[in-house]
């Protein structure tokens, strides 16, 4: 069997190191942590020679910048300093009330319908725990996630890099958008044959607009493309063709006053899974482990996923 090497440097280092490359440049971090520039800078050399790799480069002048080794080193480096905080929060006796910093990512999509209530139910079950979020697309996310920028993340499961570990959460089942005079618009479901002639108001996002495009089983005849939900809306009580979304809004009316109509679609056609992402082989903290528990809860008490309903990438 192998032996694991002495490391010799502190968590005030590795802080330091932290500070420094996310800032760029050694006085930038001298300044935030309140701490001597010659003070970090030994501090980040004792972190380089004790693992025998450069971390960092220095640019006079020009700040710093990490090296290959630096950016996995920082990844690891925030994850360690993220345990250190929860184990020094255990030892103090105050596992049971969680507190700290907790940093989230949700796919724009998803935001309007559930991020304001989920966080509110995750503050009423653990006050003490302060969360920011990142918004955006699934591919901006992912890359949070592999960099340490973010913890946990809600997206949609469509071709999420390997590494990433999910937490079914619900399901987003498609529907027709029709205008309010819509022939089809007071049917009970229909067919997307049915509206092979008409023109679509493609939502168009990176990876959400191959899976739209597949539900047909012709190429669509794509009149407009958005990548707003709302503009989508608004097009189709417009008249200007139908859509497929998978979120419903509360209200039938658009910004601009116009009415749509929600159908189900008759066809065999795949849901979307909502889930909660994460990096595989990380452990994570309490505070994410505590957020995952409250996810699960609030998506299984909402009537719209508990009855299947139709739920927008």
């Amino acid at each position: 069997m192998g032996c694991v090497a002495d490391v010799n440097f502190t968590l005030v280092q590795l802080r330091y190191f932290v500070t420094a490359a996310e800032l760029g440049s050694m006085t930038a971090a001298s300044r935030e942590l309140m701490v001597a520039q010659s003070a970090i800078s030994a501090a980040i050399a004792q972190v380089e020679r004790e693992l025998g790799v450069q971390l960092l480069i220095r640019h006079h002048a020009r700040g710093l910048s990490l090296t290959r080794s630096g950016e996995r080193f920082l990844v690891e480096a925030r994850e360690f300093l993220s345990h250190a905080a929860s184990l020094a929060a255990s030892a103090r006796g105050l596992a049971g009330s969680l507190t700290g910093e907790l940093a989230i990512g949700c796919v724009s999509t998803l935001a309007p319908f559930y991020l304001s209530r989920l966080l509110r139910e995750f503050a009423r079950r653990h006050p003490g725990v302060r969360v920011t979020v990142a918004e955006g697309e699934i591919a901006t996310l992912e890359s949070a996630l592999l960099d340490g920028r973010c913890e946990v993340a809600l997206v949609y499961a469509i071709d999420l890099a390997l590494d990433l570990d999910i937490r079914p959460l619900a399901q987003a089942k498609p529907y027709v958008l029709l205008p309010e005079g819509h022939p089809l618009a007071r049917t009970e479901a229909v067919s997307l044959a049915d509206l092979a002639s008409e023109p679509l108001i493609l939502f168009d996002l990176p990876r959400s607009r191959d899976y739209f495009r597949a539900l047909h089983t012709a190429e669509p005849r794509v009149r407009f493309r958005t990548s707003s939900y709302e503009t989508a809306r608004s097009l189709v009580a417009g008249g200007h063709g139908y859509s497929i979304l998978n979120q419903r809004a509360l209200t039938d009316r658009t910004y601009d006053g116009g009415t749509v109509v929600s159908v189900p679609i008759s066809d065999d056609v795949p849901s979307l899974d909502v889930v909660l992402a994460s990096v595989r082989g990380v452990r994570p903290t309490a505070r994410a482990s505590a957020f995952a528990d409250t996810c699960e809860a609030f998506f299984a008490e909402l009537p719209e996923t508990r009855n299947d309903a139709e739920n927008d990438v």
